[in-house]
């Protein structure tokens, strides 16, 4: 061991010997590059000796190696470094790393870049400390790494170069501590910072080494440009997109634009090539957002990164397990008080970025409520609602409590979210939030909407939580949450704002509709209390919410109940189990609940009390009308739809079967105990609802009406008992009430159980009412009219009761019959006459009036001619009253007898023009003939027992029929019509008979000779009757009937009359509007039986024609329901036979007339039981028929086609219409062309319909699909041409800019990438389509608006800038790669230079800047190219267009080669220097300017090229130009010394336009060299005089001109540089000559100056003496000055008015106050001889004493006293004390002169004492001096009142020296 430690020791000894010898810095490098890591390594012996020795001779190292020049192996050592794991080695390989780093050639240092990188994650492992160190060396050698280009090939072999691809650690670790360096901002105070735990921080600044990011400090590095060429290292080829992910996300939040600019780029890739699904993904995002735990642990990141990372949760579905990680963001998300000490970064965060952080926030838990798996949302919902509603309350519950936020607004914003996602939240969970037993949090939401006043904003977020909870109530309801749901809403609705609760609870908003709509929602249709609820609803008033009681209508209507609550998708089963929720209440329960014991209506309680909630209460009787009258239907006898209460009562009315149903389900309840009573309770609460006066009996009359017409005598006994409670509704004004309550009246009293004693009393009451007809005035008639009502009915109805037992005696009832009859027959008044009438017919059905029972004083042919009388005057009543007369006469068909007469007076009708009174016509003939076997008096018997016996009159019936038939064949138009209604009818009511059935085959072609009537109505009423024909006839009858229609077509049959053609016009023009004309009704109708090839399916289409009002106005006609004729067993055998008849049927259910699609969706939806499996299975043909035809001639069927498809594509998946898309959109553009309007408007809605596909597809993300790529390539062309957003019509323009960007907006790249190039192209030429047509006229005539053109052109760019589709076309750049950027050069470059209008052009300047700052690197290789294109832009007429473009220009210099910038700025000069028109120099400094700005390290690059014009070009004459260079130079030059180094440029620059033709030039050169002088300072270095000089001569020379001066003053000032003045004298004889040639100059303007330098000048040498030269010129001026005007006028420029006092104004008093100047300082004392003083004094003085007293203006006085300052001062440094005595005599009166000042002002007072101190020391050369300027000083001071003043003379007089 001995012998090793000594071997080592020896040669370390060696290596410390040479080190020691050497004796120069080369030497010991060489040495060092050789020994120094072999010595390092000794440090790794096992001996403590020779480690100790080495360490030694590193420190003796250290001291020698202090000079910079010294190079160390660096290279070697950090190789040796890399292979060894010797701590003690690697630190000092390290140190000696640090140190000879910087020493290092640029090329060198670069040269370890590599190896540095190379296995640095393992280095890392192995110690982080030497890590750091190697990091920190890594970051400074970026800093000299020039990269390629983006993209390029070398940029693609970075990876490789470093040796990356093979160790994809190592690129991993250095990305990911990049991005921790981007997070890192140092901060003495703190140990940890926003994403960064103390260890990080540490690592970054080399564990605790306070120099790592000082600058200044040896080793230290500015932070911010190291993350800078950090992030543009990581954004090379060097780095894959998923190593960039979590870097380019914190760098695009950074502050600094240079860091997010590349941060955006990297992450738009980065986005694209990584799975949010990822784990470690998603655990980065989490940590970074939240931060880790403990007190080292890092701080959560700041709001803009959370807000970032919040947006890329929001697109991760596995995000949403991270239970725990999100509930804590929601849950700091909600705090914003920082004493709690959560979320620290929120906290801190304020305003626009709190307000971004806060909405992500709320939208991330809206993404857990969408997202998140069931069990993952069960999780996190509660715990997230619990947070939230806990927030609300700590802020204040129900009301928000501003003092206890801090952040007024915003935390009632923030209320408002936290109500919505509660709702959402709880939709998403709904058994572990809603459902508990107690339903706490929808009673709580519940009491927020009823109690929270915070505002109108929060209130509607409260509504929209409640309507996400509705949403969760979709299944059945146990029976335990049913009633708490139940109550909770029963205490809802009786809440009332104003009112305070028992709870303490004030309420302020009402919450009865959210109540109703839980109600209508969420309880089935048959429970009683929800229905009861909607009754509450109704019972509210008008006062209330109209949607409230819209709500509550729909509430008790089956079929919007359906609406409301459509049925699940799934199993039959599950489907037959929710269908019963459609269930109609139990008849008796519903009831009980509102009329029961514990209802405020209970109509046991009292008969006579009054009927709360009038509004509610006839509803309610209705509604279990009925529910009472459907369940005693069977449940195919009525389909619920939208007409279901109509069908309901016309069924009841009129339909024997259906009327028979409903008895036997009365009498069935009558053995039912329960069910009785509900029913009597009904019946009472009917009677109370017609008796009591405050309600409305119209509905319940109506109600109870029918019920006791239907129910046994045992059901409505109780009702007799108090019939006599009606006679006030009896005598009700409204008629209609009087009617029914007297029909309800006679039921009553007739019955058999009547016997209550007040009825006699009654009807004698009644009979004497009547009885007083004749003497009746006013409002007796109304009384009068009752009455006789009232005994009408009650004998009629006993006439009914006995029908079959015993009749009513005559005796009993001649006195009415007696009196109704002469009422008829000799009243006038009109009420009356209705009575009798009514009267008649009442009596006649009964039997009572017949010509038997007349009065002897009366015919039968009076009663029928009065009644004909007022029949033929339109009485429907009269009509059928006769047609009642009829059926008691005898029959009789002679002309004689009284019923041929009544049958020929109602024949007699058809001149009356009313198709009602026709109707009725029909009618009364039925009854003529039939009796009560017609079915129109189904409904007239409404007693318990069977109608009087009738015969059937088949010879009358017959005759009627055959007479009816032969009038059809009548030309007159009214008998044509009136026979049509009449054989209608006959056919309706009496079609069971056989007289009736033998003449269907006449019947038909009767109505078919009708069809082509012109009149609509015959038309209309000839098809029912077609319809009924077909209805009425057997099998064999049927298809005889066919075969003759068949042939009436063909034309191989004439047996039938009145035969058309398919071509037969059947309805007048107009009557069937279709926008162009009308259309042929009948043929429509043909066509389709036409082409499905079946003629029997015409009769079935002929109920297409029954659409006018007439039928749904007469009970009989309503609609029947072709459900009824389609349920004909052969319709099957159609159908199997006809499969095409789906096709051409699904169409005309779109056709554009609404009858015809009203009929054809009943024929639809009574032919297809299964619509959607029926679509489904003939998908194919009914597609095809739609494309077939949507290019038809016929306008109608195009329209019906658009609407078809577009409904047809809405309802199915897209694979079902997949092969047909590309045809869809072809053939829907080509009709969106169409010449028609509406045919336009259906196809444009089709369109809307298609990219509303289009845009789901795309977001569903299924836009890598073929059928993607096909629709968008037949869309966008479409939107953007002229029929899209092209087009003048402003809704057109407005769908096809809205779908256009919701395509772009939905698209990923893939899809959208191959269409970008052509897409912004054309998208830029479209934004001037877009701007308002008028804009560009106003703005030619702006000033008649009051405003300018650039005033519109500013706002024109601002909506450009803001213009949705300016966004659009970013989205549509941020899809561009490298294949796409040549196509869209020729696109842009097409759009820039032929687009026209300022929205375009200017677009298309903004799209070059969004390329050159956004997507910098894919713009690179084109920069030249678009710089050169916007070059020829910027002279543009427009100013607006003009800036933008040169604007451009700035940000494509910034990519542009050197070459093509220094082009650009010769571009500049050429346009600066060359054109004549000024704008050109503004726009050449604009370009300037944004060069300047936007590429300032480009610009200052060429500084030398471009600042020279800059300077010579922001003298400018024209203002603007002007300040644009100004900006320029003030933004890019730190000084003013900087001219110094650009003056050979700039002087040369101005030489050369010195000589300019141009004026404009000429003076612009002129000041810049005049500037460049005043530059320069008091030296001029002789090199730079000598530059200066050439200009400065050539820039005083020549006549003069405005500005002149300035050169002027640059002159002088080049004057007074020392050596040019002491130098070269020739040059100063020639300055000379030159500065007394300005001098003489006779421009007032220019002289005032040229007199102020000559002042100036004339001191410059005190050896020149120029007294002489300066008189000469100054003497005529002065003397010409205090001449007088009429001596000045002539100088006066030309052009103007001479001034009557210009030697008063401030122009001559500045010539004057200079020129006095310059002839005082001209005196030069020194070498000159005693007499030629005296004389330029003398001359001076008699100029100066003469001025002074001529003159009074300050600023010349002031002058002479500066003046004669100087002058004193300089004859104190020649004179001595023997003087002559002129020259005391001359000065003697200088003395004077400084004394007469006393009247100026005070400033001028004092440069006079300043003079006479000056002039003080003179005072030694003579007593006589001294002795007068100190008299003068105490004269002076003795009428001074200035203290100011007084201590100058004092100063002036203690300078006199003494004697």
């Amino acid at each position: 061991m001995a012998t090793t430690e000594a071997k080592e020791l020896s040669l370390v000894g060696k290596v410390e010997l040479r080190i020691a010898l050497t004796d120069s810095d080369a030497r010991l490098e060489s040495i060092l590059n050789t020994y120094l890591p072999p010595l390092l390594l000794k440090l790794a012996s096992d001996h403590i000796s020779v480690r100790d020795k080495v360490i030694s001779i590193c420190q003796h190292v250290n001291t020698r190696i202090k000079a910079p020049q010294i190079k160390l192996p660096v290279a070697g050592l950090l190789k040796q470094y890399k292979e060894n794991t010797n701590a003690l080695i690697r630190h000092f390989d390290i140190l000696y790393i640090q140190q000879g780093l910087s020493r290092l050639a640029v090329s060198d240092r670069l040269d370890l870049l590599p190896l540095l990188i190379h296995g640095i994650h393992q280095n890392c492992q192995e110690s982080v400390r030497h890590t750091a160190s190697l990091f920190n060396m890594f970051l400074k050698l970026l800093h000299s790494l020039t990269l390629p280009p983006r993209g390029s090939t070398d940029d693609i072999g970075l990876r490789q170069q470093f040796g990356l691809m093979s160790r994809g650690e190592d690129a991993h670790f250095i990305a990911s501590w990049i991005g921790r360096l981007l997070l890192f901002a140092p901060d003495p105070s703190k140990t940890r910072m926003p994403g960064l735990d103390t260890e990080e921080c540490r690592f970054l600044q080399l564990y605790d080494n306070k120099d790592t990011w000082q600058p200044g400090a040896a080793g230290g590095m500015n932070l911010v440009e190291t993350k800078v060429v950090a992030v543009k290292f990581l954004a090379s080829g060097a780095f894959t997109d998923p190593e960039r992910l979590m870097p380019a996300l914190y760098a695009s939040t950074d502050t600094n634009s240079r860091l997010a600019d590349i941060g955006d780029d990297m992450l738009k890739r980065a986005i694209s090539a990584i799975s949010l699904e990822d784990g470690e993904v998603l655990n980065q995002l989490f940590r970074v957002y939240l931060g880790s735990r403990g007190t080292e642990g890092s701080l959560p990141a700041r709001a803009p990164l959370q807000t970032r990372i919040l947006a890329l949760l929001c697109k991760s579905k596995r995000a949403t397990s991270y239970r725990a990680e999100s509930i804590q963001i929601v849950t700091e998300g909600l705090t914003l008080d920082a004493r709690n000490g959560i979320n620290a970064s929120l906290t801190t965060t304020k305003g626009l970025e709190a307000s971004k952080l806060r909405s992500q926030i709320f939208a991330y838990t809206n993404w857990l409520a969408r997202v998140s798996d069931p069990t993952d949302v069960g999780v996190i919902a509660p715990s997230l609602v619990s947070q939230l509603r806990g927030y609300i309350e700590t802020k204040g519950w129900p009301t928000y409590r501003e003092e206890l936020s801090d952040n007024g607004s915003n935390d009632v914003n923030l209320r408002s979210l936290c109500y919505e996602s509660i709702g959402i939240l709880a939709r998403a969970s709904p058994t572990e939030t809603i459902f508990d037993e107690d339903l706490d949090l929808l009673r709580w939401l519940f009491d927020s909407l009823a109690a929270d006043s915070t505002s109108r904003e929060v209130g509607l977020s409260i509504e929209g939580a409640l309507s996400s909870v509705l949403g969760a109530f979709g299944g059945r309801l146990g029976q335990g949450l049913e009633e708490s749901l139940q109550n909770l809403l029963l205490h809802n609705m009786q809440r009332q704002p104003g009112h305070t609760e028992g709870s303490g609870l004030k309420i302020f908003r009402s919450t009865q509709f959210t109540a109703v709509r839980f109600a209508n929602r969420c309880l089935d249709f048959k429970n009683t209390k929800a229905r009861w609820l909607n009754i509450i609803a109704l019972g509210t008033g008008t006062n209330e919410r109209r949607e409230l009681l819209e709500e509550g209508r729909k509430g008790l209507d089956p079929y919007w109940y359906r609406m409301l609550n459509p049925t699940r998708s799934g199993s039959a089963e599950n489907i037959a189990v929710e269908t019963t929720k459609y269930d109609f209440p139990d008849f008796v329960a519903l009831v009980e609940q509102f009329f029961g014991q514990d209802s405020i209506w209970n109509p046991f309680r009292s008969p006579a009390t009054s009927v709360s909630m009038s509004d509610a209460y006839g509803p309610a009787v209705k509604f279990c009308h009925h529910v009472l009258l459907y369940q005693g239907l069977s449940p195919a006898a009525l389909t619920v739809d939208s007409e279901w209460e109509r069908q309901l009562e016309v069924l009841v009315t009129n339909d024997e079967n259906a009327r028979e149903q409903v008895k036997d389900h009365l009498r069935k309840m009558a053995s039912d105990n329960r069910a009785t009573a509900a029913l009597e309770s009904l019946l009472l609460a009917g009677f109370n609802g017609v008796v009591k006066s405050n309600s409305k009996p119209a509905s319940c009359g109506d109600c109870l009406l029918q019920l006791c017409s239907l129910s046994p005598d045992q059901m409505v006994a109780s009702l007799a008992q108090h019939v006599r409670l009606l006679r006030d509704s009896i005598t009700s004004t409204e008629k209609s009430t009087r009617q029914t309550t007297s029909r309800l009246f006679g039921i009553l009293a007739s019955h058999p159980d009547c016997v209550e004693p007040g009825l006699q009393e009654t009807m004698r009451g009644f009979d004497a009412k009547s009885r007083s007809w004749s003497n009746a005035v006013g409002s007796q008639y109304i009384e009068v009219h009752g009455a006789v009502l009232a005994i009408t009915f009650y004998w009629s109805r006993r006439a009914f009761r006995n029908a079959s037992a015993t009749p009513v005696a005559e005796t009993s009832v001649k006195p009415v019959v007696d009196m109704i009859i002469e009422m008829l027959t000799s009243s006038h008044d009109k009420t009356l006459l209705d009575a009798a009438i009514l009267s008649v017919h009442e009596l006649g059905l009964s039997g009572i009036l017949s010509p038997r029972t007349l009065p002897a004083t009366h015919s039968v042919s009076d009663v029928f001619k009065k009644l004909a009388e007022h029949a033929d005057k339109g009485n429907e009543n009269a009509v059928k009253a006769l047609g009642t007369f009829a059926m008691q006469c005898d029959e009789d068909l002679a002309e004689d007898a009284a019923f041929k007469q009544i049958i020929n007076a109602l024949l007699k009708l058809h001149n009356v023009r009313d198709p009602a009174i026709q109707f009725a016509v029909g009618e009364a003939l039925s009854y003529a003939a039939v009796g009560w076997h017609s079915k129109a008096l189904v409904g007239a018997f409404d007693v318990e027992g069977d109608p009087p016996p009738s015969a059937v009159r088949d010879i009358s019936l017959s005759s009627i029929l055959d007479i009816i038939l032969e009038e059809c064949k009548t030309t007159k138009p009214a008998l044509r019509q009136a026979s049509v209604i009449w054989l209608l009818c006959l056919i309706q009511f009496c079609g069971h008979l056989p007289a009736t059935r033998s003449r269907l085959r006449g019947c038909q072609s009767a109505f078919k000779g009708f069809l082509a009537d012109r009149d609509s109505l015959n038309q209309e009423t000839a098809s029912r009757g077609l319809s009924l024909v077909y209805e009425k006839g057997d099998r064999e009858l049927k298809e005889d009937l066919v075969r003759d229609l068949v042939g009436s077509f063909t034309g191989a049959s004439a047996n039938m009359s009145g035969t058309v053609s398919a071509e037969t016009q059947l309805f007048e023009p107009g009557a069937l509007p279709t926008g162009d004309g009308s259309i042929t009704i009948y043929k429509d109708i043909m066509s389709l039986a036409a082409e499905v090839g079946n003629p029997s399916l015409v009769y079935k289409f002929m109920s297409l024609a029954a659409n006018n009002a007439i039928w749904s106005s007469r009970a009989a006609f309503g609609r029947f329901g072709l459900s009824s004729i389609f349920s004909d067993s052969s319709v099957d055998g159609y159908l199997s036979q006809n499969p095409k008849l789906y096709p051409v049927l699904f169409r005309y259910r779109f056709d554009p007339n609404t009858n015809v699609r009203n009929s054809m969706n009943e024929i639809w939806t009574a032919l297809v039981r299964e619509p959607t499996a029926t679509i489904d299975q003939h998908f194919d043909s009914i597609m095809g028929d739609l494309l077939k035809n949507i290019l038809g001639k016929e306008w109608r069927t195009r329209q019906a086609c658009c609407a078809a498809i577009a409904d047809l594509v809405q309802s199915r998946p897209a694979a079902k219409y997949g092969k047909y898309i590309g045809e869809i959109w072809t053939l829907t553009f080509k009709v969106c062309d169409d010449i028609k309007e509406s045919v336009r408007t259906a196809a444009m809605t089709l369109a809307r319909v298609l990219v509303g596909i289009l845009t789901r597809s795309l977001e569903a993300g299924d836009s890598s699909t073929r059928s993607a790529g096909a629709m968008l390539k037949n869309v966008l062309p479409f939107l953007l041409s002229p029929s899209g957003l092209e087009s003048p019509a402003q809704d057109v323009q407005a769908f096809s800019l809205s779908a256009l960007l919701q395509i772009i907006k939905k698209s990923s790249k893939s899809a959208l990438r191959p269409f970008v190039p052509g897409l912004v192209g054309r998208l830029v030429f479209l934004l001037s389509s877009l701007e308002p047509e008028g804009i560009e006229y106003i703005r030619l005539r702006a000033e008649q608006y009051g405003v300018t053109g650039q005033q519109i052109d500013d706002a024109r760019l601002s909506g450009v800038r803001g213009s949705p589709m300016l966004e659009a076309i970013e989205r549509c750049l941020d899809f561009l790669d490298e294949t796409s950027m040549p196509d869209l050069r020729g696109s842009l470059e097409n759009a820039i230079t032929n687009g026209l209008g300022l929205p375009s052009r200017v677009g298309g300047s903004r799209v070059l800047v969004s390329l050159a700052t956004r997507h910098n690197f894919l713009f690179r290789p084109h920069a030249n190219h678009f710089l050169r294109l916007a070059r020829k832009q910027v002279l543009d007429r427009n100013d607006t267009i003009s800036a933008s473009y040169s604007a451009a220009c700035g940000y494509l210099v910034r990519l542009a080669s050197d070459d093509e910038i220094l082009t650009l700025f010769e571009y500049c000069r050429k346009l600066y220097f060359e054109s004549d028109d000024e704008r050109h120099r503004l726009i050449a400094g604009e370009i300037v300017f944004a060069t300047s700005k936007y590429a300032t390290d480009r610009f200052n690059a060429l500084a030398a090229e471009i600042l020279p014009f800059t300077f010579f070009a922001k003298h400018d004459s024209y203002d603007r130009a002007k300040s644009v260079f100004q900006d320029t130079w003030n933004e890019t030059v730190g000084g003013s010394r900087t001219v110094l180094l650009y003056m050979q440029e700039i002087i040369q620059l101005a030489l050369q336009h010195l000589s300019s033709p141009r004026w404009a030039l000429k003076h612009t050169a002129a000041f810049t060299i005049a500037e460049a002088i005043n530059a320069t300072g008091d030296e001029i270095s002789d090199p730079i005089a000598q530059v200066i000089w050439p200009g400065i001569e050539k820039a005083v020379d020549g006549k003069t001109w405005e500005g002149k001066e300035k050169a002027l003053r640059a002159f002088v000032r080049f004057a007074r540089a020392k050596n040019v003045v002491t130098e070269d004298k020739g040059k100063w004889a020639h300055i000379q000559k030159i500065m007394l040639r300005e001098s003489k100059r006779n421009n007032p303007a220019y002289r005032q100056h040229a007199m102020a330098c000559l002042a100036e000048f004339v001191e410059l040498r005190e050896t020149v003496d120029l007294a002489t030269e300066v008189y000469d010129i100054t003497a005529p001026i002065i003397e010409d000055l205090l001449a007088g005007p009429e001596q000045m006028d002539h100088d006066m420029q030309s052009g103007g008015p001479p001034s009557k006092t210009l030697y008063e104004t401030a122009l001559n008093e500045d010539i004057l106050g200079n020129a006095q100047s310059a002839l005082l300082r001209s005196i030069k004392p020194m070498g000159r001889a005693n007499e030629d003083l005296v004389s330029s004094l003398s001359r001076a003085l008699a100029l100066t004493v003469r001025t002074l007293s001529e003159n009074g203006s300050r600023k010349v006085h002031n002058a002479i006293f500066e003046a004669e300052t100087s002058l004193f001062e300089k004859l104190q440094k020649v004179l001595r004390p023997a003087v002559s005595e002129p020259l005391v005599a001359v000065l003697s009166e200088f003395v004077k002169t400084l004394f007469k000042s006393s009247e100026q002002v005070e400033q001028t007072r004092i440069k006079a004492a300043e003079a006479a101190a000056a002039f003080a020391p003179l005072t030694g050369m003579s007593e006589q001096i001294r002795t007068l300027l100190i008299e003068g000083i105490k004269s002076a001071r003795t009428q001074e009142r200035s203290v100011t003043v007084q201590q100058s003379l004092e100063r002036a007089r203690q300078a006199i020296p003494d004697v």
